[in-house]
């Protein structure tokens, strides 16, 4: 029972979170949440961790032989406009 109520949260906090739910479905959403006592907002660090995750894929890519010219092109492309450095360990950890 304790897995069905897990699975209900989890699947109201997507629905706040989905660019396609409707704001009447996200409002009954953040409702339902409230009313089981569940923070409704995401983890204050699931952001930050969302982009670490992100720059150390980008990181990865470049030092991977088995990547192609193009797709390292990109990932440095993309952590020069994170103004991050390929080689910076700011992400690493």
């Amino acid at each position: 029972m304790a897995e069905h109520r897990e699975h209900v949260i989890r699947g109201l906090k997507a629905s706040l979170h989905n660019p396609r739910v409707s704001d009447k479905a996200k409002a009954h959403a953040e409702k339902e949440l409230k009313e089981m006592g569940e923070s409704v907002g995401a983890a204050p660090d699931s952001e930050l961790r969302h982009e670490e995750n992100v720059i150390r894929g980008y990181k990865a890519a470049i030092h991977n032989p088995r990547v192609s010219d193009e797709a390292k092109a990109h990932a440095a492309k993309q952590l020069k406009e994170l103004n991050k450095d390929v080689d910076d360990p700011g992400a690493d950890s």
